[in-house]
């Protein structure tokens, strides 16, 4: 079966790959506090939903990314491309690819997007190099380039502790949900850094959104909604509350903001529910999208 790609026909092994990368919200997200390396302490639960990108993977004389995305850098700075630079390093090789980037997650919007490419690369390359790495491996390379990185290589729903790396499986189901994003992206440092010591807590709300979640009843997991963050985004960006107080009127069980901001998710009863939603919430100035969470991987090799 060759549906992960076109086949060498000297090796056996893949010339091209093509990938989907999901996106992810966070359900709850507690600051616990400041550790001593600068980053703070989270407990958060991340679910993984169905709004992807697509990144093509081909043999090439040299490593290079392109996009589609005019607001996406190419260079080192790309998560992506530095994913391939770091895999390349520790695994001694000196492979060329062409990464082919075509965006659907927006940018800096608290949806992992470019955490997820990240993954999706290493995943790939794994594949398309021959390398064989298991996923703990793969994992040791991600924690290396961002706290979201390893969670995308599992998928599903999952309580991350730590920066957020540290991973704890969760059962997940088909969520529906609707996302709302402004079209202006916020800085991950600038919202972590208007965070002050009394909007630190001890993660209950995280461990309560575990609970919820297997539940399996959407009231339930729109009742525990939370994000710490959203108190300094929402003090910034006008656009947040605009946006929840939005989802709400058009029906939502439940709305917060998810990551670092800025798009703004809403809980369905279902798919079809979500869909009306985001036809009543839908603006020429917000990107809106009806979404379910995903229950298997969050990169899937097509």
């Amino acid at each position: 079966m060759l549906s992960f790609g076109v086949l060498s026909k000297r090796s056996g092994k893949p010339r091209r790959l093509v990938l989907r990368a999901a996106a992810k919200v966070n359900l709850a997200l507690d600051v616990l506090g400041r550790r001593d390396d600068g980053y703070h302490e989270i407990a958060t639960v991340m679910q993984a939903v169905d709004l992807s990108d697509r990144l093509v993977l081909e043999d090439a004389d040299v490593l290079e990314l392109r996009t589609t995305a005019s607001d996406v850098p190419t260079d080192g700075t790309n998560l992506a491309l530095k994913a391939a630079l770091t895999l390349r390093e520790m695994a001694g090789s000196s492979r060329g690819t062409r990464i082919t980037l075509e965006k659907r997650i927006p940018v800096a919007a608290g949806l992992g997007g470019g955490s997820t490419d990240a993954a999706a690369v290493l995943v790939g390359l794994n594949r398309l190099w021959g390398l064989r790495w298991p996923k703990a491996r793969l994992a040791e390379v991600a924690v290396r380039l961002g706290m979201d990185v390893p969670f995308f290589l599992h998928g599903g729903a999952a309580l991350a502790t730590g920066r957020g790396e540290q991973l704890e499986p969760l059962s997940s189901w088909a969520l529906a949900l609707v996302l709302v994003n402004p079209r202006v992206a916020a800085s991950t440092a600038e919202i972590y850094g208007g965070v002050v010591p009394a909007m630190y807590s001890d993660g209950g709300r995280a461990g309560r959104m575990a609970v919820a979640l297997r539940s399996r009843q959407p009231s339930r997991v729109a009742a525990t909604l939370g994000n710490t963050l959203e108190r300094v985004a929402a003090a910034r960006y006008r656009e947040v509350e605009q946006m929840e107080a939005a989802l709400l009127a058009a029906g939502a069980l439940g709305a917060t903001m998810s990551g670092s901001g800025l798009t703004v998710f809403g809980v369905a009863r279902s798919y079809d529910h979500a869909r009306q939603i985001r036809a009543r919430v839908a603006r020429a100035r917000w990107g809106c999208w009806a979404v379910r969470a995903l229950r298997g991987p969050a990169i899937r090799v097509r």
